[in-house]
């Protein structure tokens, strides 16, 4: 698991803007034949992979794609002591290492008496999946015959059985060049931009009043050509997220008012959607909630928490089709996309030992 861990370290599948995905698919594909799993097969740039016998599948699907690098360092997987360091080792590389040794056990013990594994290795998950799950999904291949999923994601040693939604937008506002000399001439789209800003602010407050929701404004913004020039164009983006309990068209209509409303009052902007994914949330209860909750206390000897994450998951392309899925990982949070990234070694053995008694409990005899 390792050895395989730093292979697919070194391999900058960096997303934006979608590098390396064609080796990264190579090298899987390549290892799961070695290891004798004969039901691999490529889509797009996705892999897939059946191990068992039945048509009740329960799928551990992990994405392959990292956030950019801050140095090229992070490339070269390196193990220090009891942690292996890099790009990916936490979120979430270790974790697709741990998927095909769960599975490959499952097979070796002949433990897979009623059903099947399906491994999914997909891409974009850190830009909301067009070329990963969310291409599975419009092909029909996503969650076929499923009674649960897994991905390991950094969790921490906590199960995430729910996401926020994520409405992402790029806004840019226009105007036009001119000398700063003759600045009458031009429009300014910096001071258009911060009209436009000051109006999103006033929906940030009312949504942030006494609730425990998010609207981030700014996360990137750019414009202008120099000091002395009227900036004739300005961007910025806007990041709204959405409790399961919030309806969500009405949060989407509610965030688009506000740039019609800029609009009317004369302002030329263009808005871009960078991505869009709905809220889900599945009850601890389920068949595969306790399975899982049953093998981490087992391979851990604490019973875990479940909790929603922070951010967007991958559960949600399943929840949205009725099928029970979960996020339980060897990395940590705290370190994923920074620039020590890192996973503890024995995490790695004990998220592969999780999901391997998680099947055998739903699949075997």
């Amino acid at each position: 698991m390792i050895a395989l861990t730093r292979e697919l370290i070194a391999i900058p599948s960096e997303n934006p803007p979608g590098n390396c995905y064609a080796e990264t698919v190579k090298l899987l594909s390549l290892r799961l034949r070695e290891l004798g799993f004969t039901e691999t097969s490529i889509e797009g740039d996705c892999v897939l992979s059946l191990v068992g016998e039945g048509e009740r599948t329960l799928y551990f699907s992990g994405h392959y794609d990292v956030v950019p690098a801050q140095n090229p360092s992070q490339f070269e997987p390196e193990l220090k002591g009891a942690n292996l360091f890099g790009r990916g080792s936490s979120d979430m590389k270790s974790g697709l290492a741990a998927m095909i040794y769960a599975a490959l056990a499952l097979r070796q013990t002949a433990t897979l008496a009623d059903g099947r594994i399906g491994l999914v290795f997909v891409p974009d998950e850190e830009t909301a999946g067009p070329r990963g799950s969310r291409y599975l999904a419009e092909r029909g291949l996503l969650g076929r015959k499923a009674i649960g999923m897994l991905t390991p994601e950094p969790t921490g040693g906590v199960v995430w059985n729910g996401n926020r939604g994520a409405i992402t937008l790029k806004i840019t506002v226009h105007g036009k060049s001119a000398h700063v000399g003759r600045q009458h001439e031009g429009i300014n789209a910096f001071e258009r931009m911060i009209t436009v800003a000051q109006a999103l602010q006033a929906l940030k407050l009312e949504l942030e009043a006494g609730q425990r929701t998010i609207l981030m404004l700014g996360g990137r913004t750019e414009g202008g050509t120099n000091f002395n020039v009227v900036p004739e164009y300005c961007s910025f983006t806007v990041d709204r997220r959405v409790n399961p309990a919030e309806d969500f068209e009405e949060e989407k209509r509610r965030l688009l008012e506000v740039l019609d409303g800029s609009r009317r009052a004369g302002i030329d902007l263009d808005v871009e959607v960078l991505q869009e994914g709905r809220a889900s949330n599945v009850a601890e209860d389920v068949a595969l909630g306790r399975a899982l909750a049953g093998a981490v206390e087992a391979v851990t000897g604490r019973a875990p928490k479940f909790e929603m994450c922070p951010g967007l998951l991958e559960i949600r392309f399943y929840a949205e089709r009725g099928i029970p899925a979960f996020a339980y990982g060897p990395g940590l949070l705290t370190v994923s996309h920074g620039p020590n990234e890192f996973v503890p070694v024995e995490r790695i053995v004990e998220c592969a030992q999780v999901y391997a008694l998680t099947g055998a409990k739903l699949l075997g005899r």
